[in-house]
């Protein structure tokens, strides 16, 4: 036993959920039948390879999944890697559990019977075909199925995404969204946009599909809606497929009317920290892909947004803010809102050495593109007062490579230039500052 243990170590098995025991003393009373031989814990469903030997599903999935080809315990080749459903052995461990309740054991359900591929393939094929003849009562009534199936395990999810779910779902969703919302109706497109972001991450093809001009049009049209969760699935389909796509696919994504909009309005009113997320990472990538793109989003009130979620945001969405702003102050009329804000330097000083290596990166970036070209030297006498060089020095010593620290030592040349206008603060309080809203 030990040496599977070993084995199954060193393969970096990920960690199977325990069953809940809540007494020490029923964790000793386990029998060593009911145990798996991977993960030593109570099985929760027992499988059986062609050696003979029982696991639990998970276990041994996740062991046939490295590419081992032999059983963990007597190390025989395997010629099968389907395990076979031990009904026989569940049934007992869930009689055990049940006869030691009052030790605080919890009776393990009985175990959905997983998904296989042929009936995977078997469902995509059938939502292929009645999107190509644009039936979309059934599309919507099989979207709604393989969705369900995903959910049931992440055994199932990981099968109906490799065989092929994303590109036929795309591909159908491109295929509605080609007729007008009116006539495809609205309930179909969210229901596959649902099973899209069930089934994350897409593939290439997946990706094109998305990314047609109609397609886009339907993605936005949701993210406009009023239902909350179609809104999230059109965020999250929008974080992948910028996160993926080549600056020229950015491109045509960031040129479709309305998203820009849609996505500051989901950031300046969230409705879910996931929805929040994606829209951030989204603009992330759109503020990145032109300087175009990134005028439009400072046109719809990115900046004063952004600094005002700053100021007490955490470590996640400091280093996202940071990187959307510094994305926008590449475009001048991003710089000429962030110099007229009375928390632009303050906070991006105060984040400096503050969150985390990114954040520290984006937030010497941001300050260096207000401070670069201000020619009255106005952002580097408040940088002074905020105490900059005091951090910008310390960057240097704790050391900073790159980019990083070229921008470094050209502030501190702009701040020393301005240095006598202004007296060092070693701190600076943001909440004695007036917000713009």
């Amino acid at each position: 036993m030990a040496s599977v243990t070993a084995r199954m170590s060193s393969s970096r098995i990920p960690s199977v959920k325990r069953i809940p025991i809540a007494n020490s003393m029923a964790e000793q009373l386990i029998p060593a039948a009911f145990r798996c031989p991977v993960s030593l814990d109570l099985m929760k469903d027992p499988v059986t390879l062609q050696t003979g030997i029982t696991y639990d599903r998970r276990s041994i999935e996740a062991w046939l999944e490295l590419g081992n080809l032999t059983c963990p315990v007597t190390n025989q080749a395997l010629e099968s890697e389907d395990p076979v459903p031990n009904h026989s052995i569940r049934r007992l461990i869930q009689d055990w559990c049940v006869a030691n309740r009052s030790l605080g054991v919890e009776r393990i359900p009985t175990p959905r019977i997983p998904v296989t591929p042929t009936q995977v393939s078997d469902l995509l094929s059938e939502i292929s075909f009645a999107g190509r003849r644009g039936d979309n009562a059934r599309c919507r009534e099989l979207a709604r199925k393989i969705k369900a199936l995903g959910r049931e395990s992440e055994r199932n999810r990981r099968c109906i995404i490799s065989g092929g779910a994303g590109r036929v779902l795309s591909t159908c969703f491109r295929e509605l969204a080609a007729e007008s919302l009116e006539n495809s109706g609205a309930g179909v497109i969210d229901e596959i946009l649902s099973a899209l972001a069930a089934f994350l991450p897409l593939d290439e093809g997946s990706y094109l599909q998305l990314s047609s001009p109609k397609s886009l049009e339907s993605i936005v049209s949701v993210l406009k809606s009023a239902d909350l969760e179609g809104r999230l699935n059109a965020a999250l389909v929008l974080k992948e497929l910028a996160s993926s796509s080549p600056p020229d696919r950015i491109e045509v994504v960031a040129r479709t009317d309305g998203l820009i909009e849609a996505l500051v309005k989901l950031i300046e009113k969230p409705i879910s920290p996931r929805a929040t997320n994606a829209s951030m990472v989204t603009a992330f990538y759109l503020v990145a892909s032109s300087e175009r793109t990134a005028a439009r989003f400072v046109e719809m009130g990115i900046v004063p947004l952004l600094l005002e979620m700053l100021v007490d945001s955490e470590k996640s969405m400091s280093e996202k803010a940071l990187g959307v702003l510094d994305g926008v102050l590449s475009c001048s009329r991003g710089r000429e809102m962030a110099r007229a804000h009375s928390l632009a330097v303050p906070v991006l000083v105060k984040k400096t050495f503050r969150v985390s290596d990114v954040a520290t990166e984006f937030a010497v970036s941001a300050l260096w593109k207000l401070c670069k070209n201000d020619d009255e030297g106005e952002r580097a006498v408040e940088a002074l007062q905020a105490g900059a060089i005091q951090k910008l020095l310390l960057l240097l010593q704790v050391g900073c490579k790159g980019t990083t620290k070229d921008k470094v030592s050209d502030l501190l040349k702009l701040l020393n230039r301005n240095k006598r206008s202004s007296e060092c603060i070693e701190t600076v309080d943001l909440r004695g500052l007036k917000r713009s809203f």
